[in-house]
């Protein structure tokens, strides 16, 4: 059929009602669907059919869809822009498909990703409402350091020898020199002013992980939208304050699996039995116990970043003592997970530090600092054992200094602490986090710590002893004293 019998024929269906037009040249029998989605569900067919064989490539070719606008950046020989329902096509001419371009859907090709950094460290300008065609500076610096976090400096500099590799085919000689000059910085071998606030730090040697600064974000935000509560310690004779921090250091080694009967943990303590068969678990009790229990100790917190790095490997050193094959004291220089949780990587882990204590000074209340402060040692996870034990040690130590009562999170309600947790790293919920630990120190201050003997007795009838897991199958929870 010739161009002017298909112009007719369409013009039929459109008339009948068995076609509607999306664009110039372009129809659908889809009545029914906004034009938007249709045109989204069959993007690639349709970019083919504009431009055959063109090659996505600026922004584009990063983010392999349109941009918020609608923006779609291609090389073409051929063509203007087409604006569809919801997508523009912006063709530009360029330089052919390069050995490194990878071929795409629908006979069409993407830019290789030494070809788009290449590329989009081109200058380019919003004109309207229109997104640049390219990246900004401070976009490619992000996407750099993503690199260099997740497959290392090598990949960089690979990155940098594949783009002088295809600059004079491109024609894009400065571009790869401003390249490979970012990248030399990022790396520390260079020196240039950099404008994201990712980059910035690890050109200055102290890289941080941007996904957990969300995190602390988030938690941070919810922080400050709590009305702040305050729960004063009552005044506890040296007995009472001796029971409680003993609780406090049983239970937190129990949440982290290093289970004694109370009976062996007070001979542990108190009278410094060390069972033979289980001497590092008995130092790890032991060493708790002797932070917790110094009221002088806990009432220290750190006033800047080089004197929380001192705190946490000072207290880090003490509790871990018993196990010197982790090196006590000392950042970890391996990664580390805890089932699906992926912590900080090591090269990273000062640094994130030092991005979350800046958050955690703007918070003003003693609960607050808390919180916040178990969460961002736990998260960062510096060490390679102890991290949790030494994450709820920073928590009171908030408490302590503010003259607020400890929280103790006891045997029975490990399950609720610990899904918590979980909440606040995989999916960014901070609620239920606040809510567990406002719980617990609701439920330490109403317990009664007068003696070891007193304390014990009223945890049986909270509960507290029982197994989280077992308590769950059994119907039985955390009771309130009283």
């Amino acid at each position: 059929m010739s161009h002017t019998g298909i112009r007719r024929a369409v013009s039929r269906a459109v008339k009948a009602g068995k076609l509607r037009k999306l664009a110039s040249r372009l129809y659908t029998r889809n009545l029914e669907d906004a034009p938007e989605a249709v045109v989204r569900r069959n993007l690639w067919g349709i970019v083919a059919g504009y431009f055959p064989g063109a090659l996505i490539a600026d922004r584009t070719a990063f983010e392999a869809a349109p941009a918020s606008d609608g923006s779609l950046c291609l090389v073409s020989e051929r063509g203007r822009t087409v604006e569809l329902p919801g997508v523009v096509l912006r063709p530009r001419r360029g330089p052919e498909r390069v050995a490194s371009d990878m071929p795409f859907v629908e006979g069409l090709y993407l830019s290789s990703r030494t070809r788009a950094y290449l590329e989009n460290m081109r200058p380019s300008r919003a004109r309207g409402t229109r997104r640049p065609r390219t990246l900004g500076r401070a976009e490619i610096e992000k996407r750099l350091d993503l690199l260099i976090r997740t497959a290392g400096e090598g990949a960089a500099r690979q990155l940098r020898d594949d783009v002088r590799a295809i600059a004079l085919e491109l024609g894009l000689e400065q571009e790869a020199a401003q390249l490979d000059t970012l990248i030399g910085t990022l790396l520390g071998t260079r020196r240039s002013r950099m404008d994201s606030p990712v980059a910035i730090p690890r050109s200055r040697g102290c890289p941080y992980d941007p996904d957990r600064m969300e995190l602390f974000h988030r938690l941070h935000q919810a922080l400050r939208n709590r009305p702040p509560g305050v729960r004063p310690a009552p005044p506890r004779n040296p007995r009472g304050r001796s029971t409680l921090a003993f609780f406090e250091a049983y239970f937190s080694n129990f949440v982290e699996g290093t289970e004694f009967l109370v009976d062996e943990a007070i001979r542990i303590v108190f009278e410094g039995q060390i069972p033979r068969h289980r001497p590092a678990d008995a130092h790890d009790v032991a060493g708790t116990w002797r932070i917790v229990s110094d009221t002088r100790e806990m009432g220290r917190t750190p006033a800047d970043f080089r004197e929380l790095v001192h705190l946490l490997r000072e207290r880090h050193r003490t509790i871990m003592a018993g196990r010197p094959e982790i090196l006590p004291g000392e950042f970890r220089a391996d990664e580390n997970r805890a089932g699906l949780t992926v912590f900080v990587a090591p090269d990273l882990v000062r640094g994130t530090l030092n991005e979350g204590f800046a958050l955690y000074r703007s918070l003003e209340s003693p609960f607050e600092r808390a919180v916040y402060m178990m969460f961002l040692v736990s998260e960062v996870h510096p060490f390679a054992d102890g991290n949790g034990r030494l994450a709820r040690i920073m928590m009171n130590a908030e408490l302590v200094a503010g003259a607020e009562e400890r929280v103790v999170v006891p045997t029975v309600f490990r399950s609720n602490y610990l899904a918590a947790l979980r909440a606040l790293s995989r999916t960014g919920r901070a609620d239920p986090l606040i809510r567990v630990l406002d719980y617990a120190q609701r439920w330490t201050l109403a317990l009664d710590w007068s003696s070891l003997e007193a304390a014990e007795r009223e945890l049986q009838r909270c509960n507290a002893f029982l197994d989280s897991d077992e308590a769950e199958a059994m119907g039985k929870r955390l009771r309130m004293p009283g």
